[in-house]
C-alpha cells in the first residue's frame, strides 16, 4: 500500500506503508521533483501508473508513478488549484486560479490524445465568472465534475457541453475540500465556515450537517462504519503552538446519522489540512501544517463502540 504527500515546499513524496512486527514502517520510497511552487492537489489514476499534481506554479505536471518520470507539463497563465482524472483514466481535468489578471478556468484534456498534451491544447475550457473553483472531483459517474467555490457554492458541470447541471450554496464560505464515499453515492464537504456536510452525490440534496467551532480543511467518509471524520483547526499564524489545544488541531469523528461528536484524535500541533481513510476502513491517515503526516490504525475499541440511542 502506497502514500503519497504533498507540501507547499515544491515536493511530491512517496510512501511505502509496509508492515514490520505489526506496525508501519513508513519508509519513503522517493520523492517527485520538478514544481517550483506550493502543490496544491494531485490525484492518482485508478491503474496507479501514472498521477498528476497542480502547483502554484501555473503548472500541472503528469508523473510516471513508479519511475518519477515528467510524462508532461500543462502551464497555465494562472497557479493551477486543483486536478484529477476521470474514472476510466481517458479525461484530465485541472482548475485555474483567478489571479494576476486571469479569469478562473476549468479545463479538460483527452489523455488519448498526445497533441492536446503536448501543445497545451484542451478540448474544452469552462471560465468562472463569479467565485473561483477552489476544489474539484469527479462525480459519481463520468459524466460530470463536483466544484467547491471560494463563496461557498458546490456545482456540477457536464464536462462534454461545458454546461452548469446544478449548484448549491449551503455553505457561508470557502469550500476546502470534497470527498466521495466509497460507493461514490454521498458527497462530504469541508467548508472554513466552521461546518462540514453531507449530500447526495447526484441531485446535491442535503443529507446531514456537522458543525464544529472552528474551520474545517478536510472531511472524509468512512468505507467501514456510519462515521465522519473531521479536521482543521484555527489558522497557525492566529494562535500560539506551544500546546495543541490553543489550535484545536484534533481529529473529530462524528456519527454520520446522529450528527453528534463521538470522538476526538489528538497528536498534530498544527491545522490539519487532509484527511483520508484506508480503503479497508481500518486505518486513516492525516496531513497537517506541523509537517508530520500520522498514520493512525484503529484498536478493538473503535470497532466494538456502539453508539447508544
Amino acid at each position: 500500500c502506497r502514500l503519497y504527500s504533498i507540501a507547499c515546499f515544491l515536493t511530491l513524496k512517496q510512501w511505502y506503508q509496509r508492515r514490520v512486527r505489526g506496525s508501519i514502517n513508513g519508509e519513503r520510497l522517493g520523492t517527485y521533483n520538478g514544481h517550483n511552487g506550493a502543490i496544491w492537489d494531485m490525484a492518482v489514476t485508478t491503474d496507479s501508473l501514472m498521477l498528476v499534481t497542480a502547483s502554484a506554479d501555473q503548472s500541472s505536471i503528469i508523473w510516471d508513478t513508479e519511475t518519477g518520470k515528467i510524462l508532461q507539463t500543462l502551464s497555465a497563465k494562472s497557479p493551477v488549484r486543483s486536478c484529477g482524472f476521470s474514472l476510466t483514466n481517458n479525461i484530465l481535468c485541472i482548475t485555474t486560479d483567478r489571479a494576476m489578471n486571469q479569469p478562473c478556468f476549468i479545463k479538460f484534456y483527452d489523455m488519448r490524445d498526445s497533441d492536446q498534451l503536448v501543445n497545451n491544447e484542451p478540448f474544452r475550457e469552462i471560465e468562472m465568472t463569479d467565485a473561483k473553483v477552489n476544489r474539484m472531483i469527479w462525480g459519481t459517474v463520468e459524466d460530470y465534475i463536483i466544484t467547491g467555490h471560494e463563496n461557498g457554492q458546490l456545482c456540477q458541470y457536464d464536462w462534454k457541453t461545458g454546461e452548469r447541471l446544478k449548484t448549491v450554496h449551503d455553505h457561508d464560505n470557502l469550500i476546502k475540500d470534497l470527498q466521495l464515499s466509497k460507493d461514490r453515492t454521498m458527497l462530504v464537504t469541508a467548508s472554513k465556515d466552521t461546518t462540514a456536510k453531507l449530500f447526495d452525490a447526484k441531485d446535491f440534496k442535503q443529507l446531514k450537517s456537522f458543525k464544529t467551532d472552528r474551520p474545517v480543511n478536510s472531511a472524509a467518509v468512512s468505507p467501514l462504519k456510519h462515521h465522519i471524520l473531521l479536521g482543521g483547526g484555527q489558522e497557525a499564524m492566529e494562535v500560539t503552538t506551544s500546546h495543541t489545544k490553543s489550535g484545536k488541531f484534533e481529529a473529530r469523528f462524528f456519527h454520520l446519522i446522529f450528527e453528534e461528536e463521538i470522538g476526538r484524535v489528538k497528536g498534530h500541533f498544527g491545522p490539519i489540512n487532509t484527511l483520508a481513510f484506508h480503503p479497508s476502513g481500518k486505518q486513516y491517515s492525516s496531513g497537517a501544517e506541523d509537517g508530520y503526516v500520522r498514520i493512525h490504525d484503529f484498536d478493538q475499541s473503535y470497532y466494538d463502540f456502539e453508539y447508544d440511542f
